[in-house]
């Protein structure tokens, strides 16, 4: 008898061309090694080296032409599962566009972001033109992935309470300052977070939280254990934040071989729940 595949997913890995977008984050002089366009052909021999079968495509820009780019790429590149995209969350006709886009892709899009921690005001979640869209998103059966740092997660405790129909994933463990060492301020609010259970998480984008020129799998992993701790391995999800983590590791393993590290404690089951089955069962991929 074949012995079972476990499908490994990579939940967060983004594309960009800055010949075709404006990336307003992407300013200043430490951002020039990744100011260049990144398409599926980079990243392709990347995944297979690391045995990882599908991605999910995470938006990176506001602009409904990337949600389409990336569509259209998700089309033609087998191993992209879904995308996760962005549309205006506070305009009134933002159903009507979430249904064109579900019925023009199908089941390729399968969630919306914002870069909320880009907001002026903290609590830009508890906007009830937000609250309508958001709710608009729960209704379609999508995921909303909340880019947030400590700042503004007052506000996504109080979303995820008030709309416990949409599924929620915390994207980057919503930023601690890894780099100057343990943040409680982070540890207290994401545990607070962690209560509603319609919220799961991605260890992401850590990596160039921390010191970028002085990390290993050691830093990571008190706030490893600590999101393992509060959220438990079944809402827990792997996530490169490819390219962007290319700013503070040398290659794709750097960041997968580092997770896995600091994963190192996990049961076998367990290491499979957060290397693929979980983001599975987030999004509703397929499986291979």
């Amino acid at each position: 008898m074949t012995a079972r595949h476990a499908v490994r997913i990579d939940s967060h890995q983004h594309f960009w061309d800055p010949n075709r977008f404006t990336y307003p984050w992407m300013e200043g002089a430490a951002l020039d090694p990744v100011r260049r366009p990144f398409t599926p052909d980079d990243l392709a021999q990347d995944l297979a080296t690391h045995g990882i079968d599908g991605t999910v495509l995470v938006q990176t820009v506001s602009a409904l032409p990337e949600t389409r780019m990336f569509l259209d790429i998700a089309r033609e590149t087998p191993f992209v599962h879904g995308v996760v995209g962005w549309v205006d969350l506070t305009a009134p006709d933002v159903g009507d566009e979430l249904d064109e886009l579900l019925a023009e892709y199908g089941r390729l899009l399968v969630g919306i972001r914002h870069q909320v921690h880009d907001e002026d005001d903290p609590h830009w979640l508890d906007r009830p033109d937000v609250r309508h869209g958001l709710r608009e998103i729960a209704a379609r059966g999508l995921v909303f992935e909340l880019l947030v740092r400590t700042r503004e997660l007052p506000a996504a405790i109080a979303t995820a309470a008030a709309l416990p129909d949409l599924h929620f994933v915390l994207d980057h463990i919503a930023k601690p300052h890894i780099a100057a060492g343990w943040d409680s301020p982070w540890a207290s609010a994401v545990a607070r977070l962690a209560e509603h259970p319609n919220v799961d998480v991605k260890l992401s984008g850590m990596v160039t939280e921390a010191d970028w020129q002085d990390w290993t799998s050691s830093t990571l992993q008190p706030f490893v254990d600590h999101i393992l701790s509060v959220f438990t391995v079944q809402r827990v999800m792997f996530g490169s934040d490819w390219p962007v983590c290319l700013l503070a590791a040398g290659s794709y393993g750097d960041v997968a071989d580092a997770l896995a590290d600091t994963l190192g404690g996990l049961s076998a089951a367990e290491s499979e729940q957060v290397f693929g089955h979980n983001a599975q069962q987030c999004y509703r991929l397929p499986g291979v």
